[in-house]
């Protein structure tokens, strides 16, 4: 069975790190097109190599416009930023990203949406990937399949804010500006990676997994993504004021748990394990372009307490942190899904940064 980010959108509160929500209609801006592109003899940090490596995309606006990459979270693909929440806030006429003035580029990443993946047909026999691959994967395309050599904005969420440190590092005069989101640029570690194993080990020695070579998906998926889920999304403030008796809480547990889990299990490992080397805090030196870091106050996974994002952002040479406050509203790692938070703050960014010569 094939990915599908519905089934995760309900489990995990319709957020775009994990889910694919329903696109907004067309008629709010330009429709969407679809594409794909064929990278060939990709390289993997592994040292393996695939002859073909399909990578789609979705674009709103013209490529006249200016060209604008947007970068979704783990579980995501294109269809995922295409949410009222997110395009229906940002891709609108006079929105900061006006896709009658900008073209915008949303790629499904390496074992992704409707890229190369696991359950394409190599399962386990896939090449390990990582975000420096993903990345990589993400600048042929642009660079080689689209014919784009300068880009306006890179902008991601979740791991497609990782994406985004990465970006700045590696390439740091093909874009204006960067606007990592719901990241850190500093190890993968502490909490945020210690559930992710834990959910990982879950379905990998879960019997049914068997080593990758299942015949229906694992029993203990639906357990071990609501768990990571509950943990590491959703907001202090806003569990509490949804779930303030046991007997809610019970109801809320059992809603997603009633929810069937679409997604292949080897496609889902291969995503979640992608992360476990990130560590962007290296080279932060060689970031150029003005960056704009969006992270939430209630940020379950990339805490602000801990100082650790305070202390990089002092090594980034033109970089400064909107940190959003916590409330009811706000729905922790599951903020920035939501454009109305800093909808300003992108508009701003794009009015003071020039363009730079290619």
């Amino acid at each position: 069975m094939r990915a599908s980010g519905a089934a995760l959108s309900a489990i995990l509160l319709s957020l775009s790190m994990l889910a694919i929500s329903t696109p907004v209609l067309s008629a709010d801006y330009l429709p969407p097109k679809q594409g794909d592109w064929i990278a060939k003899d990709f390289k993997f940090h592994t040292g393996e190599t695939m002859p073909e490596l399909k990578l789609h995309y979705t674009t709103v606006g013209e490529p006249s416009g200016q060209p604008v990459l947007v970068l979704h979270g783990t579980g995501g693909s294109g269809a995922s930023m295409l949410t009222p929440s997110f395009a229906g806030e940002l891709f609108g006429a006079g929105q900061p990203l006006d896709a009658s003035k900008y073209y915008i580029i949303i790629p499904d990443a390496i074992g992704h949406g409707k890229s190369s993946k696991p359950s394409d047909g190599m399962k386990t026999s896939f090449p390990k990937y990582d975000y420096d691959d993903m990345v990589e994967a993400q600048y042929r395309l642009v660079t080689e399949g689209l014919g784009i050599k300068h880009l306006r904005l890179v902008i991601g969420n979740s791991m497609g804010g990782m994406h985004t440190w990465l970006w700045g590092e590696k390439y740091p005069k093909v874009m204006d500006a960067l606007i990592p989101m719901a990241s850190q640029p500093t190890e993968m570690a502490s909490r945020n990676w210690m559930l992710r194993r834990i959910m990982l080990d879950t379905i990998r020695n879960d019997p049914d997994y068997n080593g990758g070579n299942y015949t229906s998906q694992p029993r203990m998926m639906k357990y071990a993504i609501t768990a990571y889920g509950i943990a590491s999304i959703g907001g202090t403030l806003a569990y509490q004021s949804q779930a303030p008796t046991a007997a809610k809480a019970d109801k809320m547990v059992d809603d997603r748990l009633a929810v069937p889990i679409a997604a292949d299990a080897n496609d889902f490992v291969y995503q979640w394990e992608s992360s476990h080397d990130y560590n962007a805090g290296e080279k932060l030196e060689q970031i150029e372009a003005p960056l704009l870091l969006i992270n939430s106050a209630d940020d379950e996974r990339n805490p602000p307490e801990t100082g650790i994002t305070d202390a990089a952002m002092k090594r980034v040479k033109n970089g400064r942190l909107y940190l959003i406050p916590a409330s009811t509203e706000t729905r922790g790692h599951g903020t920035t899904s939501n454009a109305k938070f800093y909808s300003e703050p992108i508009r701003q960014l794009l009015q003071s940064t020039p363009q730079r010569a290619m």
